[in-house]
């Protein structure tokens, strides 16, 4: 029900959603005679939720100073995600990996193919694409 995209998907559910489908509703509504219409879009801070939600919970995204921490929450079906992160000049090609859950399973992150101590990207401005391979444990 939150994604808009969904709500254009044929001429009727855009006749019953009534508002833009490229921006995101706060409300939409559940009661007769206007279930399914959705309502303000322009005056709401909706679409920074949903982008915390997206960045933050689902990739598991999280900036400090300058290192990223990559904690991924993946539906169980997901087996990779690759993430195009730029920080500053710089544009960094993260690929997560959900492996396997075994007891040896451990999560880990290599930058250019260097194992990093913590589980974070160090970030560097040197105008230089790197590539960065995050491992998780699968959801079971």
């Amino acid at each position: 029900m939150i994604n808009m995209v969904n709500h254009a998907t044929s001429r009727e559910a855009m006749d019953i959603y009534k508002v833009e489908p490229y921006v995101v509703a706060a409300d939409v509504y559940a009661v007769a005679p206007h279930t399914g219409r959705g309502g303000w879009t322009w005056y709401t801070g909706s679409a920074g939720w949903m982008y915390r939600l997206v960045v933050e919970s689902l990739l598991g995204l999280r900036l400090e100073v300058d290192r990223l921490y990559v904690e991924p929450c993946l539906p169980a079906d997901w087996s990779t995600v690759t993430i195009h992160y730029r920080y500053r000049e710089t544009v960094y090609h993260i690929r997560v990996s959900a492996v396997a859950a075994e007891a040896e399973t451990k999560n880990s992150v290599t930058v250019d193919g260097v194992a990093q101590a913590e589980l974070s990207i160090p970030l560097l401005d040197d105008q230089v694409e790197h590539a960065v391979d995050v491992r998780v444990r699968a959801a079971s």
